[in-house]
């Protein structure tokens, strides 16, 4: 049974019991006023309750378990750092009301009475706005007492940068490619990994379809080494968007809620994410802006390796997996040759170089 299902029953049983205590109390006071009333004293007892178990039954979740659960949500998604300041602030904000409490107790009339309570309110709100606004100083400052060096450096950009969440999706980590990459230090902050990632790897791991679950157990091997590196901070997650089943529009939905960015290298993901408003860390784009740039005239050592789709054309890749098209290159297949750019060309699948052989081009 759900949690909303037993709310319903228990408020809808408050709710009789409170619906016939009033129904009894207006049924004896309506008798006492009048010489034949309407209804009975019992009438109005049954009437009320009816009513209080309807109430019961359409009310209690929205007083009750839905107030908890966007509680709930609202706390999972903050972080440790945030929950320990607004917690060391609500307790200087009370102990400052507590000093205050008794001279303002001192206030003549009902000042005295209602100040000290105003005071607790205002004192705990401001007490937990501040430390706040201030956490990554507060942790530098615990940091020092406790013997550590606070880290450097203290801006509010390079703390954001600290402290910034990375969304994973399944593919990025069925990839592989994140592992080399987190350890290299490009992605300062912590990968958080939702539990319906893990669940959507764990379906594909079980695939009956072989390449599916090799890719599957392969996403598993990198995250378990992810998980290994003591550098790279990995958090596995049980928040979860209620009411969505696609895993897409989770991460983007909770990316959106927890105001970080997604990792991925999905093209229809990214472009989803992007229409919404969401910051997305492509791993092809990267790949496509770290190969090395080459101009039309440069010389390069290539393989050809295949035929190319054109006459006579010839096809070779650099180490990094670029191609390369080689007019007139046909004549040197399973060669490693010198070629000359002609000409670089980028696609939405990534970087394509033309070039010719080196002999022709003296020629």
């Amino acid at each position: 049974m759900s949690a909303d299902f037993i709310a319903r029953l228990v408020g809808m049983v408050l709710f009789v019991i409170l619906g016939v205590y009033l129904g009894n109390n207006l049924g004896v006071a309506a008798s006492s006023n009048v010489d034949i009333p309407p209804l009975t004293v019992e009438q109005y007892s049954v009437t009320f309750g009816l009513v209080g178990a309807l109430v019961g039954l359409i009310l209690t979740p929205f007083i009750s378990t839905r107030p908890a659960r966007a509680l709930r949500n609202l706390i999972s998604r903050l972080t440790a750092q945030t929950l320990v300041a607004a917690l060391i602030g609500l307790i200087s904000g009370l102990l400052v009301a507590a000093l205050l409490s008794f001279p303002l107790s001192r206030l003549p009339g009902a000042l005295g009475m209602t100040m000290p309570f105003v005071a607790v309110v205002i004192f705990g709100y401001f007490g937990v706005a501040l430390f706040l606004m201030r956490t990554n100083d507060l942790f530098n400052v615990l940091g020092s007492l406790a013997g550590r060096s606070p880290s450097l450096p203290t801006g509010d950009a390079a703390s954001s940068l600290s402290e910034r969440t990375i969304l994973l999706d399944t593919s990025v980590i069925i990839d592989g490619r994140i592992a080399d990459i987190a350890r290299t230090g490009f992605l300062p902050g912590s990968l958080l990994i939702p539990r319906f990632v893990l669940a959507e790897l764990q379906f594909i791991a079980d695939s009956s379809d072989g390449l599916r679950r090799a890719r599957g157990r392969r996403g598993m091997e990198v995250l378990s080494q992810l998980q290994k590196e003591p550098t790279i901070p990995v958090r596995i997650t049980d928040i979860d968007v209620e009411g969505v089943k696609e895993v897409d529009d989770k991460l983007v939905i909770l990316a959106r809620q927890m105001r970080c960015l997604i990792l991925t290298n999905d093209y229809n993901l990214n472009r989803i994410a992007e229409l919404q408003g969401v910051t997305v860390l492509n791993v092809n784009e990267l790949a496509n802006a770290v190969k090395a740039i080459l101009l039309p005239g440069e010389p390069l050592n290539v393989r050809v390796i295949q035929e190319g789709k054109e006459s006579n054309q010839g096809v070779g890749y650099m180490e990094d997996g670029t191609m390369v098209v080689i007019e007139n290159g046909r004549d040197y297949m399973n060669q490693e040759i010198l070629v000359v750019v002609t000409k670089v060309l980028q696609t939405a699948a990534g970087r394509m170089i033309f070039a010719r052989p080196e002999e022709h081009e003296r020629n």
